[in-house]
Protein backbone atom coordinates (compact mmCIF):
# COMPACT_ATOMS: atom_id res chain seq x y z
CA UNK A 1 0.00 0.00 0.00
CA UNK A 2 1.27 3.65 -0.85
CA UNK A 3 0.67 6.41 1.63
CA UNK A 4 -1.31 9.14 0.42
CA UNK A 5 0.96 12.13 -0.86
CA UNK A 6 0.17 14.26 2.11
CA UNK A 7 1.01 11.29 4.86
CA UNK A 8 3.96 10.35 2.92
CA UNK A 9 5.32 14.17 3.03
CA UNK A 10 4.29 13.98 7.22
CA UNK A 11 6.79 11.28 7.48
CA UNK A 12 9.42 12.32 5.48
CA UNK A 13 9.64 16.30 7.15
CA UNK A 14 9.48 14.46 10.58
CA UNK A 15 12.49 11.93 9.90
CA UNK A 16 14.69 14.89 8.05
CA UNK A 17 13.69 17.06 11.21
CA UNK A 18 15.37 14.38 13.48
CA UNK A 19 18.12 14.24 11.00
CA UNK A 20 17.22 10.95 9.61
CA UNK A 21 17.01 10.25 6.31
CA UNK A 22 13.68 9.35 4.94
CA UNK A 23 12.89 5.77 4.42
CA UNK A 24 9.94 4.13 1.99
CA UNK A 25 6.74 3.89 4.40
CA UNK A 26 3.79 1.75 4.48
CA UNK A 27 1.85 3.68 7.40
CA UNK A 28 -1.50 4.90 8.77
CA UNK A 29 -2.99 6.94 5.89
CA UNK A 30 -4.36 9.53 7.97
CA UNK A 31 -2.73 12.16 9.84
CA UNK A 32 -3.55 12.61 13.17
CA UNK A 33 -0.91 14.05 16.50
CA UNK A 34 -0.48 10.50 17.43
CA UNK A 35 0.84 9.53 13.89
CA UNK A 36 2.65 12.31 14.11
CA UNK A 37 4.28 11.66 17.36
CA UNK A 38 5.05 8.14 16.25
CA UNK A 39 6.45 9.29 13.14
CA UNK A 40 9.02 11.79 15.02
CA UNK A 41 10.27 8.76 16.94
CA UNK A 42 11.66 7.41 13.72
CA UNK A 43 14.57 5.15 14.30
CA UNK A 44 16.04 4.50 17.86
CA UNK A 45 18.21 2.59 20.14
CA UNK A 46 17.56 0.90 23.37
CA UNK A 47 19.89 2.18 26.31
CA UNK A 48 19.42 -1.85 27.48
CA UNK A 49 21.44 -3.64 30.61
CA UNK A 50 21.83 0.12 32.57
CA UNK A 51 18.96 1.60 34.53
CA UNK A 52 16.59 -1.78 34.64
CA UNK A 53 19.57 -3.88 36.24
CA UNK A 54 18.99 -4.27 39.84
CA UNK A 55 21.92 -1.36 39.93
CA UNK A 56 23.18 0.45 37.24
CA UNK A 57 26.14 -1.02 36.66
CA UNK A 58 25.01 -4.32 37.93
CA UNK A 59 25.13 -5.70 34.10
CA UNK A 60 28.09 -4.27 32.92
CA UNK A 61 26.50 -0.52 31.44
CA UNK A 62 26.58 2.82 33.48
CA UNK A 63 25.21 5.58 31.07
CA UNK A 64 27.49 8.30 29.85
CA UNK A 65 27.23 11.53 28.20
CA UNK A 66 28.80 10.88 25.53
CA UNK A 67 26.64 7.67 24.43
CA UNK A 68 23.59 10.04 23.80
CA UNK A 69 25.90 12.40 21.42
CA UNK A 70 27.24 9.60 19.87
CA UNK A 71 23.41 7.86 19.11
CA UNK A 72 22.57 11.53 17.88
CA UNK A 73 26.23 11.49 15.80
CA UNK A 74 25.17 8.24 14.25
CA UNK A 75 21.81 9.31 13.03
CA UNK A 76 18.96 8.15 15.65
CA UNK A 77 16.08 10.34 16.35
CA UNK A 78 15.31 8.48 19.45
CA UNK A 79 16.32 6.08 22.83
CA UNK A 80 13.99 4.07 24.80
CA UNK A 81 15.23 4.20 28.36
CA UNK A 82 13.90 0.84 30.44
CA UNK A 83 14.28 1.61 33.88
CA UNK A 84 13.45 -0.78 36.90
CA UNK A 85 11.25 1.45 39.25
CA UNK A 86 10.33 -1.09 41.24
CA UNK A 87 14.07 -1.13 42.84
CA UNK A 88 13.75 2.53 43.25
CA UNK A 89 10.32 2.68 45.27
CA UNK A 90 9.24 2.44 48.56
CA UNK A 91 7.52 -0.93 49.57
CA UNK A 92 4.46 0.67 51.03
CA UNK A 93 2.22 3.38 50.67
CA UNK A 94 3.17 6.10 49.00
CA UNK A 95 5.57 3.97 46.95
CA UNK A 96 7.71 6.86 46.99
CA UNK A 97 10.61 6.92 44.78
CA UNK A 98 14.20 7.30 45.80
CA UNK A 99 15.38 10.76 45.34
CA UNK A 100 18.81 9.77 44.12
CA UNK A 101 17.41 7.52 41.42
CA UNK A 102 15.08 8.99 40.28
CA UNK A 103 17.43 12.33 39.93
CA UNK A 104 19.82 10.11 37.46
CA UNK A 105 16.78 9.76 35.02
CA UNK A 106 15.96 12.98 35.14
CA UNK A 107 19.85 13.63 34.35
CA UNK A 108 19.22 10.70 31.25
CA UNK A 109 16.56 12.79 30.19
CA UNK A 110 18.35 16.05 30.40
CA UNK A 111 21.07 14.65 27.82
CA UNK A 112 18.78 13.68 25.15
CA UNK A 113 16.86 16.68 24.82
CA UNK A 114 20.12 18.26 25.11
CA UNK A 115 20.89 16.51 21.72
CA UNK A 116 17.86 16.37 20.29
CA UNK A 117 17.27 13.25 20.96
CA UNK A 118 13.30 11.68 21.65
CA UNK A 119 13.37 9.58 24.94
CA UNK A 120 11.02 7.37 26.09
CA UNK A 121 10.39 6.22 29.88
CA UNK A 122 8.90 2.95 30.79
CA UNK A 123 9.11 0.75 33.57
CA UNK A 124 10.70 -2.47 33.08
CA UNK A 125 11.82 -5.73 35.14
CA UNK A 126 8.91 -4.54 37.68
CA UNK A 127 8.43 -8.90 38.10
CA UNK A 128 6.40 -9.04 41.22
CA UNK A 129 3.75 -7.52 38.94
CA UNK A 130 4.30 -10.02 36.59
CA UNK A 131 4.15 -12.75 39.58
CA UNK A 132 1.44 -11.10 41.25
CA UNK A 133 -0.39 -8.68 39.28
CA UNK A 134 -2.99 -8.48 41.78
CA UNK A 135 -1.35 -7.64 44.72
CA UNK A 136 0.91 -5.21 42.99
CA UNK A 137 -1.10 -2.81 40.66
CA UNK A 138 -1.63 -0.42 43.79
CA UNK A 139 2.10 -0.08 43.95
CA UNK A 140 2.46 0.72 40.28
CA UNK A 141 -0.19 2.80 39.63
CA UNK A 142 1.55 4.87 42.76
CA UNK A 143 4.84 4.70 40.68
CA UNK A 144 3.28 6.11 37.48
CA UNK A 145 1.59 8.98 39.25
CA UNK A 146 5.09 9.94 40.57
CA UNK A 147 6.40 9.52 37.31
CA UNK A 148 4.12 11.75 35.55
CA UNK A 149 4.09 14.36 38.22
CA UNK A 150 7.51 14.73 37.75
CA UNK A 151 7.64 14.98 34.13
CA UNK A 152 4.43 16.89 33.20
CA UNK A 153 6.02 20.02 32.23
CA UNK A 154 8.85 18.04 29.93
CA UNK A 155 8.41 18.39 26.32
CA UNK A 156 6.45 16.54 24.08
CA UNK A 157 9.50 14.74 22.67
CA UNK A 158 9.35 12.68 26.28
CA UNK A 159 7.48 9.78 25.93
CA UNK A 160 5.82 7.06 28.51
CA UNK A 161 5.77 3.73 28.54
CA UNK A 162 3.46 1.85 30.56
CA UNK A 163 4.93 -1.24 30.73
CA UNK A 164 7.81 -3.50 29.13
CA UNK A 165 6.88 -7.16 27.79
CA UNK A 166 3.51 -8.00 30.82
CA UNK A 167 4.09 -12.13 31.21
CA UNK A 168 3.33 -15.06 33.69
CA UNK A 169 0.47 -14.15 35.56
CA UNK A 170 -0.64 -10.84 34.00
CA UNK A 171 -2.43 -11.92 31.53
CA UNK A 172 -4.54 -10.19 28.73
CA UNK A 173 -7.28 -10.02 31.60
CA UNK A 174 -5.13 -8.73 33.93
CA UNK A 175 -2.98 -6.19 31.76
CA UNK A 176 -6.27 -4.88 30.33
CA UNK A 177 -7.74 -3.85 33.34
CA UNK A 178 -4.23 -2.67 34.93
CA UNK A 179 -4.13 -0.66 31.70
CA UNK A 180 -6.87 1.51 31.96
CA UNK A 181 -6.17 2.14 35.83
CA UNK A 182 -2.44 3.64 34.85
CA UNK A 183 -3.81 5.38 31.80
CA UNK A 184 -5.97 7.48 34.11
CA UNK A 185 -3.42 7.84 36.71
CA UNK A 186 -0.93 9.22 33.81
CA UNK A 187 -3.69 11.41 32.24
CA UNK A 188 -4.53 13.13 36.15
CA UNK A 189 -1.50 15.30 35.02
CA UNK A 190 -0.38 14.52 31.46
CA UNK A 191 -3.52 14.53 29.61
CA UNK A 192 -2.16 14.75 26.02
CA UNK A 193 1.31 13.12 26.14
CA UNK A 194 2.24 10.18 23.85
CA UNK A 195 2.27 6.58 26.03
CA UNK A 196 3.33 3.38 24.47
CA UNK A 197 1.47 0.37 25.35
CA UNK A 198 1.67 -3.00 24.27
CA UNK A 199 -0.07 -6.79 24.70
CA UNK A 200 0.86 -9.85 27.07
CA UNK A 201 3.01 -12.35 26.16
CA UNK A 202 6.23 -10.13 26.32
CA UNK A 203 4.67 -7.90 23.49
CA UNK A 204 4.08 -10.78 20.90
CA UNK A 205 2.33 -9.64 17.75
CA UNK A 206 0.21 -12.84 17.83
CA UNK A 207 -0.74 -11.52 21.38
CA UNK A 208 -2.65 -7.87 19.74
CA UNK A 209 -5.85 -9.33 19.30
CA UNK A 210 -6.24 -9.58 23.43
CA UNK A 211 -5.09 -6.49 23.70
CA UNK A 212 -8.02 -3.81 24.43
CA UNK A 213 -7.22 -0.22 24.64
CA UNK A 214 -9.82 2.86 25.83
CA UNK A 215 -10.88 3.88 22.57
CA UNK A 216 -11.40 7.60 23.77
CA UNK A 217 -7.75 7.80 24.19
CA UNK A 218 -6.22 8.79 20.93
CA UNK A 219 -2.79 9.76 22.17
CA UNK A 220 -1.56 5.86 22.42
CA UNK A 221 0.98 4.25 20.76
CA UNK A 222 0.97 0.11 20.58
CA UNK A 223 4.44 -1.35 20.29
CA UNK A 224 5.18 -4.82 19.82
CA UNK A 225 8.90 -7.12 20.43
CA UNK A 226 10.11 -8.84 17.79
CA UNK A 227 12.84 -11.83 18.28
CA UNK A 228 11.90 -14.55 15.90
CA UNK A 229 13.36 -17.28 14.68
CA UNK A 230 14.05 -17.12 18.71
CA UNK A 231 16.74 -19.80 18.37
CA UNK A 232 18.92 -17.62 15.81
CA UNK A 233 18.53 -14.48 17.73
CA UNK A 234 18.69 -15.98 21.38
CA UNK A 235 21.30 -18.56 20.40
CA UNK A 236 24.20 -18.67 23.67
CA UNK A 237 21.97 -16.50 25.54
CA UNK A 238 22.58 -17.21 29.72
CA UNK A 239 19.21 -16.16 30.83
CA UNK A 240 17.49 -18.91 28.27
CA UNK A 241 17.41 -22.32 29.37
CA UNK A 242 19.55 -24.47 27.20
CA UNK A 243 20.38 -21.75 25.05
CA UNK A 244 23.73 -22.67 25.40
CA UNK A 245 23.73 -25.97 23.93
CA UNK A 246 21.87 -24.92 21.03
CA UNK A 247 23.10 -25.83 17.56
CA UNK A 248 25.26 -22.41 16.16
CA UNK A 249 22.44 -21.05 13.14
CA UNK A 250 22.95 -18.31 10.60
CA UNK A 251 20.80 -16.10 8.96
CA UNK A 252 21.81 -15.42 5.32
CA UNK A 253 18.71 -13.78 4.11
CA UNK A 254 17.25 -15.96 1.77
CA UNK A 255 14.06 -15.30 0.25
CA UNK A 256 12.22 -18.16 2.97
CA UNK A 257 13.98 -15.97 5.56
CA UNK A 258 12.90 -12.87 4.57
CA UNK A 259 9.15 -13.54 3.68
CA UNK A 260 8.85 -14.91 7.44
CA UNK A 261 9.92 -11.38 8.73
CA UNK A 262 7.78 -9.84 6.34
CA UNK A 263 4.63 -12.34 7.45
CA UNK A 264 5.73 -11.50 10.83
CA UNK A 265 5.52 -7.59 10.64
CA UNK A 266 2.76 -7.61 8.11
CA UNK A 267 0.35 -9.15 11.06
CA UNK A 268 1.44 -6.46 13.01
CA UNK A 269 0.62 -3.64 10.74
CA UNK A 270 -2.77 -4.73 9.55
CA UNK A 271 -3.55 -4.72 13.37
CA UNK A 272 -2.59 -0.97 13.57
CA UNK A 273 -4.67 -0.38 10.78
CA UNK A 274 -7.86 -2.13 11.61
CA UNK A 275 -7.59 -0.58 15.28
CA UNK A 276 -6.12 3.01 14.11
CA UNK A 277 -3.51 3.40 16.20
CA UNK A 278 0.34 3.72 15.16
CA UNK A 279 3.22 1.06 15.79
CA UNK A 280 6.45 0.71 17.56
CA UNK A 281 8.93 -1.73 17.12
CA UNK A 282 10.29 -1.13 20.68
CA UNK A 283 12.72 -3.97 20.77
CA UNK A 284 14.24 -6.40 17.84
CA UNK A 285 18.20 -7.38 18.62
CA UNK A 286 20.15 -10.63 17.69
CA UNK A 287 22.49 -11.57 20.74
CA UNK A 288 26.31 -11.66 20.13
CA UNK A 289 26.77 -15.39 20.10
CA UNK A 290 25.40 -15.28 16.19
CA UNK A 291 28.44 -14.22 13.78
CA UNK A 292 28.17 -10.71 12.87
CA UNK A 293 27.35 -11.07 9.49
CA UNK A 294 24.19 -13.06 9.74
CA UNK A 295 22.88 -11.01 12.88
CA UNK A 296 23.72 -7.78 10.09
CA UNK A 297 21.50 -9.79 7.56
CA UNK A 298 18.72 -10.27 10.38
CA UNK A 299 18.88 -6.47 11.34
CA UNK A 300 18.57 -5.14 8.22
CA UNK A 301 15.83 -6.69 7.04
CA UNK A 302 13.92 -5.96 9.97
CA UNK A 303 14.89 -2.46 10.54
CA UNK A 304 13.74 -2.14 6.21
CA UNK A 305 10.22 -4.10 7.36
CA UNK A 306 9.50 -1.67 9.48
CA UNK A 307 10.40 1.16 7.78
CA UNK A 308 8.04 0.22 4.87
CA UNK A 309 5.28 -0.41 7.16
CA UNK A 310 5.75 2.68 8.54
CA UNK A 311 6.56 1.51 12.29
CA UNK A 312 8.59 3.47 14.30
CA UNK A 313 11.28 1.37 15.96
CA UNK A 314 14.34 1.06 18.67
CA UNK A 315 17.03 -1.75 18.29
CA UNK A 316 17.63 -3.48 21.25
CA UNK A 317 20.31 -2.55 22.16
CA UNK A 318 23.44 0.03 22.26
CA UNK A 319 26.13 -1.54 23.79
CA UNK A 320 25.85 -4.53 25.90
CA UNK A 321 25.39 -8.02 24.70
CA UNK A 322 23.06 -7.02 21.76
CA UNK A 323 25.37 -3.94 21.15
CA UNK A 324 25.32 -2.45 17.81
CA UNK A 325 28.26 -0.16 19.76
CA UNK A 326 30.98 -1.62 21.18
CA UNK A 327 32.14 0.38 24.13
CA UNK A 328 35.72 -1.27 25.17
CA UNK A 329 36.56 0.18 21.43
CA UNK A 330 34.58 3.29 21.45
CA UNK A 331 33.09 2.72 18.12
CA UNK A 332 30.48 1.30 16.43
CA UNK A 333 30.18 -2.30 15.42
CA UNK A 334 29.71 -1.22 11.74
CA UNK A 335 27.42 -4.32 9.91
CA UNK A 336 24.97 -3.58 12.37
CA UNK A 337 25.24 0.53 12.45
CA UNK A 338 25.28 0.31 8.95
CA UNK A 339 22.03 -2.36 8.51
CA UNK A 340 20.06 -0.36 11.16
CA UNK A 341 20.80 3.08 9.27
CA UNK A 342 21.32 2.14 5.65
CA UNK A 343 24.58 3.11 5.42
Amino acid sequence: MKLPLAAAALFSAVQLWAGVAPAPAEATPTTTPITTANARLGRGINLGNALEAPAEGAWGVVLKAEYFQTIRQAGFASVRLPVRWSAHAGKEPPYTLEPGFAARVDWAIDQALANRLNIIVNVHHFEEMDAEPAAHLERLTAIWSQIAERYRNRPASVYFELYNEPHNQLTAEHWNAALTKLLHAVRATNPTRPVIVGPVSWNAIRALDALHLPASDRNLIVTVHYYDPFRFTHQGASWVKDADTWPSLAWTGSEAEKAAVRTDLEKAARWGRDHDRPLFLGEFGAFSKADIQSRANWTRQVAQEANRLGFSWAYWEFCSGFGAYDPAAERWREPLKGALLGN
